[in-house]
């Protein structure tokens, strides 16, 4: 009690909350994004602007790099305004891409809709019961042969419903369904014992014959796969006997759309026509991959017309099938503008002309390292360039014209050159936001980029850590022909 100007006041002793500790949470994907734009924003300020010329070569047609042409040019810093503008400016060069996102999740909502794919999966997990493990290894290792033969990479996109879909209907969750998928075919795209858009292009620049030093490449692709395969299952059967366990548990407890098994199930005549629909599609795009160079414009229509089709023979009205694709825009909207907020990085790093002096900075870096210790730099540089130039020939494109004569400089096999090239292309498209494949995967699935970068980053230490023993083995190793 005190005393106040004659007034008794009766004080109480404050009281102490007792507050949790409060745990960080990862900011939200748009964020970390944007927060990765700014940074390539102040970067345009801090580096120095700077240029390769770019030739044509005559063996191949390609534009490539002149290795020792690299010159300052004039600094072009990326104002506030341009900031901003790089979101737009980065979703119109990924357009491609984002609709290719929305018209697949629109076709397979339409496609869910006539109900084929729940009565099918049903049944698939019947058939696998007791055996549910052998689903994770067999599904990555058919992906990883896309990978390794044709270099599948954004064309995994499409199967990604289904992958999610049958990992829930198994007792997995959603990491698992994207995992088996992605992550096999990132196997196979790595190994790249037969991918003409990665070792194809790297050995033509580097005038190495093609396809040559196929013995290491399918040394490495074995481990990958091995360990890839163990990590996914590892995580898989943790999930399985806990599902608390699981990254996406929240999400997927809120998620009413979850697969239910009806061991009464029937998959009926409708849905045989519906499920022959998907399956001559699908059988259309791959040969149309391989044989017809088809790409994201051709695989969207693809499946626009396959969504379509599927919902006719499923007996859906036309009015139906339209309300099934919106809705499955709308569901899909947060992955697909993922990738167009992405690409504003690069949008900002080519405008402020700061790409090339990023990649003639590491290429000095590596030239000061001694013997097979050039090799890993090699590696490690080209890891790091990936995050920049995620596309695999555009890299090869930039890099190898440079990466080239710095091997014959410093006693380092071209086809050492073209493996650390292969590895540092390939790994890294699994964890950097700017993978337009990685982001469309994600987006597919609608999980969040800080899920799956918690789940894969332990794999990618790994990789790198076996990557950097086999491309020094490699180095020693005198890896040729030459």
């Amino acid at each position: 009690m005190s005393e106040k100007k004659g007034v008794s006041v009766m004080t109480e002793e404050p009281r102490v909350s007792e507050q949790k500790p409060r745990r960080f949470k990862v900011p939200h994907t748009y964020v970390i994004l944007f927060f990765v734009v700014i940074l390539a924003v102040i970067g345009t300020y801090v580096l120095p602007a700077g240029v390769y010329d770019r030739v044509k070569d005559e063996k191949t047609g390609r534009t490539v790099v002149a290795p020792e042409s690299y010159h300052h040019v004039e600094q072009t810093p990326v104002s506030l305004f341009k900031l901003f503008e790089a979101v737009p400016k980065g979703m119109k060069q990924a357009a491609e891409i984002i609709f290719f996102i929305f018209i697949c999740g629109g076709a397979f909502a339409i496609i869910q809709t006539t109900g084929a794919i729940d009565a099918s999966i049903s049944r698939a997990v019947l058939k696998l019961k007791g055996k549910e493990k052998l689903l994770i290894p067999v599904t990555m290792a058919i992906f990883s042969i896309g990978g390794f033969t044709y270099g599948m990479a954004e064309e995994v996109i499409v199967f990604i419903p289904i992958g999610v879909a049958l990992a829930r209907a198994v007792g997995y969750d959603d990491v698992v369904g994207v995992a088996m998928m992605s992550t096999g075919a990132a196997v196979g795209f790595s190994g790249g014992m037969l991918n003409p858009f990665t070792v194809g292009v790297a050995q033509g620049i580097a005038e190495l014959p093609l396809f040559s030093g196929m013995a290491l490449r399918w040394a490495g692709y074995v481990a990958l796969y091995i360990v890839a395969c163990w990590w996914v299952m590892r995580y898989a059967a943790r999930v399985k006997a806990d599902p608390t366990q699981s990254l996406v548990y929240d999400f997927m407890k809120e998620d009413t759309k979850g697969h239910v098994i009806d061991e009464n199930i029937q998959i009926t005549g409708t849905h045989k026509l519906v499920l022959l629909a998907v399956v001559l599609s699908f059988a259309y795009m791959i040969y149309g991959v391989i044989e017809e160079g088809f790409y994201i414009m051709e695989l969207s229509a693809v499946f626009l017309a396959m969504g379509i089709v599927a919902g006719l023979v499923g007996k859906l009205s036309p009015s139906r099938i339209a309300r099934s694709f919106v809705e499955g825009c709308q569901g899909i909207a947060f992955g697909a503008l993922v990738v167009g907020i992405a690409r504003a990085i690069l949008v900002v790093m080519t405008d402020g002309q700061i790409v090339d002096t990023v990649i003639n900075s590491l290429a000095n870096w590596v030239a000061q390292l001694p013997g097979g210790f050039t090799a890993v730099g090699m590696f490690w540089v080209q890891s790091f360039i990936n995050f920049f130039i995620p596309s695999g020939s555009g890299q090869a494109a930039t890099t190898m014209p440079i990466m080239t004569p710095l091997a014959d400089l410093v006693g380092v096999t071209r086809q050492t050159a073209v493996l650390a090239y292969q590895y540092g292309d390939g790994f890294s498209n699994q964890i950097i936001p700017t993978s337009a494949a990685l982001m469309g995967v994600l987006g597919m699935a609608k999980l969040p980029y800080e899920k799956w970068f918690k789940f894969i980053w332990p794999l990618m230490v790994f990789w790198t850590l076996a990557g950097s023993v086999m491309v020094y083995i490699a180095a020693v190793t005198g890896y040729g022909p030459f």
